[in-house]
């Protein structure tokens, strides 16, 4: 796989990311925004992110910056990685997913960077709008926008279970976005198939070569 073809690949991601989130944002105040094709399991539920997955958060303004500078010294070092990994050649697998985190890791980067600059504070009874006089927030200081929502199960614990009994139960709860999406789509299909993509072209080839070797008594003997 050549690099432009990583590249244009990280290019859609991004676009269909920051499109996404730039419409909610400047289309609804936060909260629900609507059943997708009429599915109650399948939302667009508008909500900001201040940290990190699953709301997570370091504190204050200096955790918010740190995160944010770990995400760009993630999105620095995935640049050479994927360059790396690119011209020595490994499997193509291997660069979609690692093209995959990086567009997934570059997306909310922009969200974390610029956001607070380049739009006004969205409310749930206030919608924001691009380019304002003033940001809501300071350079690395924005919030990732989060829409993606998918409540697939909604039910209780049974009242015998120990300390969760009849607590409410939701499955799916976590709200994501797309950038989101693609980083677990890569990290989990790596995770499943380690062995067979975290190699290089040539050493698949040498093995398909020798899967494919006819075995003759004369080889056996040898």
């Amino acid at each position: 796989m050549k690099l432009r073809s990583a590249i244009l690949l990280i290019l859609v991601i991004l676009i269909i990311d920051q499109a996404l989130k730039i419409w909610i944002k400047t289309s609804f105040p936060l909260g629900h925004v609507s059943d997708v094709f009429g599915l109650s399991w399948f939302q667009l539920y508008f909500i900001e992110n201040p940290g990190m997955a699953w709301g997570m958060e370091l504190g204050g303004n200096w955790g918010k910056m740190l995160l944010t500078l770990f995400r760009l010294v993630a999105v620095i070092f995935g640049s050479w990685y994927l360059v790396k990994i690119i011209r020595q050649q490994y499997t193509k697998g291997l660069i979609i997913c690692a093209s995959l985190i990086y567009a997934g890791a570059l997306g909310n980067l922009i969200d974390s960077m610029f956001y607070g600059l380049i739009f006004n504070e969205s409310r749930y009874h206030q919608v924001a709008t691009l380019f304002p006089e003033q940001g809501y927030a300071s350079l690395l200081h924005g919030k990732v926008v989060d829409m993606l929502y998918f409540p697939i199960i909604r039910s209780s614990f049974p009242q015998w279970m120990p300390f969760v009994g009849g607590n409410d139960f939701e499955f799916f709860s976590p709200i994501f976005n797309i950038a989101d999406a693609a980083i677990s789509i890569g990290v989990i299909t790596l995770l499943i198939f380690q062995k067979k993509l975290v190699r290089k072209k040539e050493d698949e080839h040498q093995e398909t070569i020798t899967t494919n070797s006819p075995v003759t008594d004369q080889a056996q003997i040898m």
